[in-house]
């Protein structure tokens, strides 16, 4: 047999080099040289989020570092060159956004979680532009619990029963209501709302009984359509106040899934056939179970049981003119029947022995398919080819043999070609080629410190036995109040590896990671049976289907867009300006193209950073239309991660937020945390603002003179508005002044933007909703050597104001891209004097751009917190050629 063996890609400063085999000119070559050019032209990338715990509490700190690889060629990303992280809530909305930049596939950052958050199941979502056109299946998305005792009155605990009513299902919720101290709140009264998939289902009041529980129950009619929801339940503690709380219902039933799926894509008759088999709950968790496969003359033919998370296999050898079900016996006695796939009469198999040492892959062919033909085996890795077998079709077992050590970590998809070069037969192989990973070695000078003691960290990283320079991200937690679950991590291994190349739910991914016994490789085995894997599909290559590219990545920060008439035809040679005072004075001109675009590229800009486009024709008309390119937000969807959530939170996180409380509390005192303070209902009674929306430094309204749009009606100009209405402003060449100020014109501010004193006429009335004169000292003062001359703050009605007109100032737009968000340092506190103060600190250490030098070695240091116990370090880094590097170390602190 003829074996074709593709090396992997190798970098060497910077430069791509591809090894591959000398194609042949014809059509199966051909096939393959597609395959490169799509993956060259439609690349796609893989984000991972290293954070420093896996759970929080209200008033806590999300620290993160990003890595970002291009999925093709499995180096850190040359793609996008910036990343967007969401904070989402229970009801699917997204809390936080921010932006970052990504530099050589690395970026990091943080949230804030202020105590007006409720606590509840919350996902982090990571992506880039370019990354939206594969779907949101692919983006890194992890649920993470987020707990309430600093500021939280009211704690519950949720237990479900389940039970059927014809063709429903019964629910029976008992929610127990306590203080923080664990008393129970009683007779309480307790009003409540259940929702089903956002739909109202039904709602009542109970009061609570002497132990603070109130029983629940509903009908789900329609269990078809709605799986999951929440219970909205209102308690009125005993001064009246209501505290609403929001109860995750994972399910309505306790049904469970079971499905089968044969090795390579089909049952077929006569041969040897794998089956995996996969039975999850309505809860997205996997179950245990077992039963038989009974022919349709009700002969048991062979049994089965799922062997890890409700994932197993087991071997049937179909016979001709026979149908199979499967008798499924569940941990709670019950039975039920599920039909296996129907089984072909014809057709191949890819059957595999993925061993220490090599991925040997056995074809199995119908005894008619003998001799139909060449048939060739690729094996590929995120589109790039690694291996390649052509065999003749004169037996019906073909075997082969891949090293491992020629393969990369990951998942590996087996294809076969029929000698009309059609895919009929897919395998998916994990391998784990701990070659291919970056060796860290963590050094401390001793196992063993004291409270607040000084830890000193050497750091050594080497790949294939060289030292290696790589970016690492280190998180220090102590295990007594952050309890790991080390099966259910999330780290770098199971996101770039495993999860980004896998559509839905994986189960506990680091558990695959944990050990390399054989039963391990079985389970993970086992698992590649039941998924699917969507990156490359063959038929878009043979048919020549491109992506829907509709998302180009990002390069950088710009602001672009297109100048057109009032009719829409494009006016080239536009003189277009971009100005902003956020931070200082900016401002830059360019001119439009014989399209009428125009583009200010590479730009560097905060978040909430404000700008004004102008636009003029090229004969300096200002009567233009400026339409702006805007980046289109993304559409949230619903979690998939729905074993992760958790009903019960606050009791989950009980320890750990017994010490976060601990923590807050000594910062309050200190003065050192904000806390909000929420006070009892009163009403006030004020005036309306007579300026909406403005951004006047000394608060909305705060001004010698307030000029509304209703007095702005019959000017075509503000210079003939502003003309005597106000003492002591005049106009001067369409310039303000004030007669005291010696001939120094007035400042203008539109909507934040500081503006020229000759820009006023540029502005059209209709689109003004205040204007607010500032001209005594007091009120100019704030603005500084700009308020010298008085300052005009013109506030238009697009935010918010009565106007229903949708045009602005002709050829001016205020515009508000999304900047990039400058993350903050993590604090870690120095005892190098004795300090008596406590410490409680959760996370002892967190530093995300930890780089190794030319020798593969690094060093860093902090101090322990006042608490004993057991001291997690986890490392995790990635090199400039993509390859990857884990490590766990702990220590003592007594």
């Amino acid at each position: 047999m003829k074996r074709k063996l593709i090396l992997p890609l190798l970098l060497c400063f910077g430069i791509l080099i591809i090894f591959a085999y000398k194609a042949d000119d014809d059509p199966f070559s051909a096939l393959i040289k597609k395959l490169e050019a799509y993956i060259e032209k439609y690349p796609q990338e893989k984000v991972h989020l290293h954070l420093d715990k896996p759970y929080y509490a209200i008033g806590d700190d999300i620290w993160f570092k990003a890595y970002i690889l291009n999925a093709q060629s499995e180096k850190p990303s040359t793609i996008s060159n910036a990343i967007y992280v969401e904070l989402i809530n229970e009801k699917d909305s997204v809390k936080k956004q921010i932006k970052l930049p990504v530099i050589s596939g690395f970026t990091w950052g943080d949230f804030k979680l202020p105590d007006s958050f409720t606590e509840g199941n919350y996902r982090i979502r990571a992506y880039t532009q370019w990354m939206k056109n594969a779907g949101t299946e692919f983006f890194f998305d992890k649920t993470i619990k987020i707990g309430n005792s600093w500021a939280n009155q009211v704690f519950t605990n949720t237990h479900y029963t389940f039970s059927k009513q014809s063709t429903a299902e019964k629910v029976d919720a008992s929610i127990t209501f306590t203080d923080k101290k664990g008393n129970p709140y009683a007779q309480n009264e307790v009003s409540y709302e259940i929702q089903l998939n956002f739909r109202n289902l039904a709602k009542g009041k109970a009061t609570t009984n002497d132990q603070g529980v109130v029983n629940i129950s509903f009908l789900n009619t329609q269990p078809s359509l709605y799986k999951s929801g929440k219970i909205i339940a209102t308690l009125t503690l005993p001064d009246k106040k209501k505290i609403i709380k929001e109860i995750p219902v994972k399910a309505t039933s306790n049904t469970i899934d079971v499905q089968f799926f044969p090795e390579s894509g089909n049952l077929v008759e006569s041969l040897p056939n794998k089956i995996g088999i996969k039975a999850v709950n309505a809860s997205g968790l996997g179950e245990d179970v077992k039963g038989s496969i009974v022919d349709n003359d009700g002969q048991e033919v062979t049994q089965f049981s799922t062997q890890h998370l409700g994932i197993g296999s087991f071997i049937l050898n179909p016979q001709p003119g026979k149908t199979y079900t499967a008798k499924v016996k569940y941990k709670d006695g019950s039975e039920s029947s599920v039909n296996l796939p129907r089984v072909q009469q014809k057709g191949y198999i890819i059957t595999v022995n993925n061993n220490t040492e090599n991925v040997i892959a056995k074809v199995l062919l119908s005894s008619d398919l003998i001799g139909g033909g060449e048939l060739k085996l690729i094996a590929q890795h995120n589109g790039n080819v690694y291996f390649i077998s052509k065999a003749s079709s004169q037996k019906q077992i073909i075997t082969t043999s891949i090293p491992k050590k020629d393969l990369p970590s990951g998942i590996i998809q087996l294809t076969l070609f029929s000698a009309q070069n059609v895919p009929v037969a897919e395998r998916l192989v994990f391998v784990n080629n701990v070659k291919d990973r970056i060796t860290t070695k963590v050094t401390t000078a001793k196992q063993s410190y004291n409270k607040k003691e000084k830890v000193n960290v050497n750091l050594e990283a080497d790949f294939a036995e060289k030292p290696v320079q790589a970016s690492f991200s280190i998180a220090v937690t102590n295990t007594a109040s952050v309890k790991p679950d080390e099966e259910n991590e999330s780290n770098i291994f199971t996101s770039l590896l495993l999860t980004s190349d896998l559509i839905g739910y994986i189960e506990k991914p680091n558990y695959y990671f944990l050990q390399d016994d054989q039963k391990t490789q079985q389970d993970l085995d086992n698992l590649m049976l039941t998924q699917g894997w969507r990156r490359i599909l063959w038929k878009n290559i043979i048919n020549n289907a491109a992506p829907n590219i509709r998302y180009e990545p990002e390069k950088s920060l710009k602001i672009s867009g297109v100048v057109t008439s009032y009719g829409g035809k494009p006016l080239p040679n536009s003189k277009v300006s971009l100005f902003s005072s956020s931070g200082g004075l900016f401002a830059i001109d360019t001119l439009s193209d014989a399209q009428g675009r125009f583009n200010f590229d590479n730009l560097i800009f905060n978040d909430s950073t404000k700008f004004i486009v102008q636009a003029r024709t090229a004969k300096n008309k200002k009567s233009v239309d400026i339409v702006l390119d805007v980046v289109s937000g993304q559409l949230v969807t619903k979690n998939k991660n729905t074993g992760d959530i958790e009903i019960n939170v606050n009791e989950a996180l009980s320890g750990y937020l017994k010490q976060s409380e601990n923590y807050f509390d000594d910062l309050t005192k200190r003065g050192i945390l904000e806390r909000t303070i929420l006070l009892k209902e009163v009403n006030i009674v004020e005036k309306k603002n007579p300026a909406k929306n403005s951004s006047n430094l000394n608060g909305a309204g705060n001004a010698d003179a307030v000029i509304t749009a209703d007095q702005l009606q019959y000017c075509t100009t503000l210079s003939q508005c502003l003309q005597g209405r106000v003492a002591g402003l005049i106009i001067r060449n369409g310039t303000p002044y004030l007669l005291r100020n010696n001939n120094v014109p007035m400042s203008i501010v539109l909507d934040g933007m500081q503006m020229e004193g000759d820009f006023l006429d540029n502005i059209n009335p209709m689109d003004i909703e205040t204007i607010e004169v500032l001209k005594s000292a007091g009120n100019t003062a704030i603005y500084g050597s700009r308020g010298g001359g008085g300052v005009l703050i013109i506030t238009t009605k697009r935010g918010g104001g009565y106007s229903s007109a949708s045009t602005f100032t002709p050829g001016i737009i205020p515009f508000s891209p999304k900047g990039y968000y400058t993350p903050r340092e993590f604090y870690s506190p120095k005892y190098d004097a004795p300090d008596s103060r406590p410490d409680y600190r959760t996370t002892i250490y967190w530093v995300p751009n930890i780089v190794t030098n030319e020798s593969g070695k690094a060093e860093f240091s902090y101090f322990n917190s006042d608490e004993p116990g057991t001291y997690r370090m986890v490392i995790e880094g990635m090199d400039m050629l993509g390859n990857l590097a884990r490590t766990v170390y702990t220590y003592e602190v007594k």
